[in-house]
């Protein structure tokens, strides 16, 4: 079975699909090297897909596809329509990357709230002596804090257990009120945490979520955190907020547009603490999807049913 990998594997990736190869034949591609993935795409029955988004022209190139694999949840990045009318089933995996998207959400909380990044350039320029008395005006514990998740998947709920552990108080909302006592309408959430934390998926109705209306109902001290998808939030809303101290902070993970571009001016912002969409990306996390990834073509070859398929392919 011939798989396009979209990605560079590391050592432990290769170790761990070697022993496939007598049944799986496996070609890599860098996810910016178009040259590779369109001659490639052509013999691929399968794709591996991870974040370069998948065009209705990307997939219409493939006529041996028969499954598009995302490593992930989110689907937003893939041209389903066109899968389901070309007969290609489109699976996800779900809660695979759940834990390390959470820690990796609660290492930006922290690193915001406790100013890291501000820290490690004063004291690499040996700067941090005597100790800024600022630090014990604006810094917080997250144990301190009321923390909002918007949207209580798995990810959110592991962040729940995890700051709940430390000592925080927990709201959160969705798409109707649970009937548990954090649950709060998105409003009131807002205006009540210190630290707001997106975990929805990106649909019509979340996009722009976190507009400038949004921003203004948060404490003024608020944290922003998004490891969810970058368009949910107004950018530029955003970045005039924590530039004129309407905000306190944010940490994102995701942006509008990816691979961010230099001209956002959030990257020349002291406030924000920012990494390129990788909260997910852990060992434990890859060796998840891998186990998940082999399984489904697996199934595929053996005409057994797909877990995890998220439309209705066309013929099938």
């Amino acid at each position: 079975m011939r798989v396009l990998a979209h990605f560079v594997p590391g050592p432990k990736v290769a170790e761990f699909v070697a022993p496939e190869s007598d049944w799986l034949d496996i070609r890599w591609c860098a996810a910016d090297d178009d040259a590779t993935f369109y001659r490639e795409i052509a013999d691929a029955e399968v794709l591996w897909h991870v974040l370069r988004p998948l065009s209705g022209d990307d997939l219409r190139a493939g006529p041996r596809l028969r499954l598009v694999h995302k490593f992930g949840v989110g689907i937003n990045t893939i041209d389903v329509d066109v899968a389901t009318q070309h007969g290609i089933a489109v699976a996800n995996m779900p809660g695979a990357n759940a834990a390390s998207v959470a820690e990796g959400t609660v290492l930006l909380m922290l690193a915001v709230l406790r100013r890291l990044l501000p820290l490690d350039r004063a004291t690499r320029e040996l700067r941090g002596w005597p100790t800024d008395p600022g630090l014990g005006e604006h810094c917080r514990d997250i144990g301190g804090c009321t923390v909002g998740l918007i949207g209580y998947g798995d990810i959110a709920r592991q962040v729940d257990r995890i700051v709940t552990a430390m000592g925080a108080t927990v709201l959160h909302t969705s798409t109707g009120d649970d009937g548990t006592p954090g649950w709060r309408p998105l409003p009131e959430l807002l205006a009540g945490a210190d630290i707001v934390s997106l975990h929805v998926p990106l649909t019509a109705a979340t996009a722009g979520l976190i507009d400038r209306a949004a921003l203004a109902r948060m404490k003024p001290d608020a944290v922003l955190v998004n490891t969810s998808r970058g368009p949910i939030v107004d950018e530029a809303a955003l970045a005039e907020a924590l530039g004129s101290g309407r905000l306190a902070g944010a940490g994102l993970d995701v942006f509008a547009v990816e691979p961010v571009t230099g001209e956002s001016p959030l990257l020349r912002l002291d406030n924000v603490v920012l990494t390129p969409h990788v909260s997910w990306y852990t060992a434990d996390t890859m060796r998840r999807y891998l186990v998940a990834a082999v399984d489904n073509c697996r199934r595929l070859r053996d005409g057994r049913d797909l877990t995890h398929v998220v439309n209705q392919p066309t013929g099938c």
